[in-house]
């Protein structure tokens, strides 16, 4: 098998030789790479489900453990928060000391923790135990992502390799839901948690044998004070968008942004200094450092700096998406979280099958095209969503989120590859870690920035009638004004005729919100679209 990528600030085509960063693999058989896929499926899937299950657990935890607001909100928070902070550090971290050895160590750490946590006794307890997940998930989604570019090095196998990972992370996105719904019925809110450990056996058991290692042959040394800048930068920064999407406008998370900026700037600088060999004062003792702990040349690549931008535009513009559909579900159609929960799944089968047909597309199509059709895709999706009637039923945003999710699987299959492919063999740590991260902040800016629209559209817009005012609590009519959920108590509260009047309001507020953050997502994906388009157009059909 040929060794082929982009080297980094070229403009090359696919297949491209990068000279001296890797000697040839020792041949193995083909069904040993396809096993080892199959065995980089269970952190995958096994992170995919924790993140979607624990949602429907937190009312139990919140009266198991009598959880206050703020409790609650850490449960919930310390996990991404860490997470996003550790994933470039990681990344870099499995380039110098082997990714399947730290794969390896994130497994068994998170199979641990999740162990250890579902007993929590308290909340402080959870909210620890969520941290420490945080740490070892930082270790898993990079070195699966990093391994498969090393045990695929030819193109069209990695593309789909890259595909059938993607079909893992959303079908236990799927699965979550339905999976923690049923476990948290029958068992307790712990067992959401406790599905790890088997789920991280076959890997910990067959993977030694079957999954290659790989590392970056020439790492030089881990530079400490860069990987404490870079939890300067991204902690405080997913702290601010986290506070200001459930708080609004605040001094306290506008200063943690513009600090998590500022150390942003510091890390540049060093990361480029590193990279060019001048010297660096660490202010602990350390000389000049030759291996920075994120490659900047990288976004040098215009193939990789575009794939990543569509991935960070594609995450927002569909979290934000979700976070409506969810409420819309549950709230304005009354269906359960597992009833809300399965009428998505159709959708997400859409995106692993959309993932799975491009890519023998590409041979035909070049991926450019592909990644800007499968954009334009999903902004048909929101078309249907901003200029569409949503009060005749659900099945118009369910048609809308299999229109997206098709869109969705198609271009992220595709720029997952490229951003793969673009960066040398040696830095795919790297590589994959710069491409986790964007999802992260990808889906905290469309959770943080179309979430506070939808909200503030909604509450400038409520006009709750005189009658049902007058007939309800103050806190009740307050607590409407605030969010769709309070409306819904209030109307509840309300006999039939101002119940109706109550909800025709809400529903009226919060289809405002929602034409507005649909036209946004509209827009971003039509720009998504033809931006591919334009820089990627070059890139050559697979061969």
């Amino acid at each position: 098998m040929s060794n082929t990528s982009f080297t980094p600030g070229s403009t090359g085509t696919l297949g491209r030789y990068a000279a001296g960063t890797r000697s040839t693999p020792t041949p193995r058989a083909p069904w040993r790479d396809w096993l080892a896929l199959a065995l980089l499926m269970f952190p995958v899937l096994l992170v995919a489900v924790d993140n979607t299950a624990l949602t429907f657990a937190l009312p139990a935890i919140a009266r198991s453990l009598d959880v206050s607001g703020v409790e609650l909100l850490w449960i919930v928070d310390a996990y991404p928060l860490v997470l996003a902070g550790l994933l470039v550090a990681m990344g870099s971290l499995g380039d110098r000391i082997g990714r399947r050895r730290l794969l390896f160590i994130g497994s068994t750490g998170f199979a641990a923790v999740s162990a250890v946590t579902a007993f929590a006794p308290s909340a402080e307890w959870l909210i620890a135990g969520r941290a420490g997940l945080g740490f070892f998930g930082a270790m898993l989604m990079p070195s699966t992502l990093s391994l498969i570019r090393n045990i695929f090095p030819e193109p069209n196998r990695r593309r789909l390799a890259v595909a059938i990972w993607a079909a893992g992370f959303s079908g236990g996105a799927a699965l979550g839901p339905i999976l923690g719904g049923w476990l948290v019925e029958h068992f307790w809110w712990g067992a959401v948690l406790l599905v790890a450990v088997p789920i991280i056996l076959p890997l910990l058991a067959l993977g030694p044998v079957l999954i290659p290692e790989s590392r970056d042959p020439n790492p030089g040394r881990v530079d400490v004070p860069s990987i404490i800048l870079s939890l300067l930068v991204m902690v405080p920064v997913v702290y601010g968008i986290k506070v200001l999407a459930t708080h609004g406008l605040a001094l306290e998370p506008l200063a943690a942004i513009g600090f998590g900026l500022l150390m942003g700037y510091v890390f540049v600088r060093r990361q480029r200094s590193l990279l060019t060999g001048a010297p660096v004062q660490d202010g602990c003792g350390a000389g000049n450092r030759t291996a920075p702990l994120l490659d900047i040349s990288l976004f040098g690549n215009r193939v990789f700096s575009t794939a990543i931008i569509a991935n960070v535009l594609a995450l927002f513009s569909f979290n934000g998406f979700i976070l409506f559909l969810a409420q819309h579900l549950q709230l304005l159609e009354g269906q359960s979280p597992s009833e809300s929960g399965i009428a998505m799944v159709p959708a997400l089968i859409a995106t692993v099958l959309a993932g799975l047909l491009v890519v023998p597309l590409v041979k035909k199509v070049r991926p450019g095209f592909v990644v800007a059709g499968g954009l334009l895709l999903s902004a048909a999706g929101y078309c249907l969503v901003a200029f569409g009637d949503h009060g005749n039923g659900p099945a118009l945003l369910l048609a809308a989120l299999l229109v997206l999710c098709l869109g969705v699987g198609a271009a992220e299959t595709i720029s997952n590859d490229l951003i793969l492919g673009a960066a040398p063999a040696e830095k795919s740590g790297a590589a994959a870690a710069i491409s986790e991260t964007g999802y992260e902040i990808g889906s905290l800016l469309g959770t943080a920035i179309l979430g506070s629209i939808l909200t503030a559209s909604y509450q400038g817009n409520l006009r709750l009638p005189a009658g049902a005012v007058d007939a309800a609590p103050v806190e009740a009519s307050a607590q409407a004004g605030e969010t769709l959920a309070g409306a819904v108590e209030l109307a509840q509260a309300l006999p039939g005729p101002l119940a109706e009047a109550v909800m025709a309001a809400a529903r009226t507020a919060f289809d405002s919100g929602v034409h507005i953050t649909a036209t946004i997502a509209l827009v971003l994906m039509a720009g998504a679209a033809v931006l591919a388009a334009v820089v990627l157009r070059k890139v050559p059909t697979a061969q």
